[in-house]
């Protein structure tokens, strides 16, 4: 089984969301972040007073799968949430040991 952490603009939420479904994809978890990359935050202009962003907001997407469609996530995520535009964000792909449901106890890619 592989987790999949992908760090997106929030904006293609939806669109990543839609696509999941679409390709089968049942459950994930959704967290809002705020970090930086390569972009090193930038300069916003509030009421004549320019102001240093450091950490730039973004969504962090978690979703466990099996071995099988593991790559079939990974292009989805990365067609889906690319603009061609700096700040575009990562995916990280890790192994997952084991999985248990905790309401009835399965385990494994049953558990997913």
């Amino acid at each position: 089984m592989k987790k999949i952490e992908a760090i997106i603009k929030p904006f293609k939420l939806d669109e990543v969301k839609d696509a999941m479904n679409e390709i089968g994809i049942q459950g994930m978890t959704v967290t809002e972040v705020k970090g930086f990359g390569r972009q090193k935050g930038h300069v916003e202009l509030y009421r004549g007073a320019e102001y240093d962003i450091s950490f730039i907001p973004k969504v962090k997407i978690e979703i466990v799968v099996a071995d099988a469609v593991a790559e079939k996530v990974v292009s989805t995520i990365q067609a889906k949430a690319n603009t061609g535009k700096i700040g575009d964000g990562k995916i990280f792909i890790s192994s997952v040991e084991q999985v248990v449901r905790i309401r009835t106890g399965e385990t494994g890619e049953t558990a997913i």
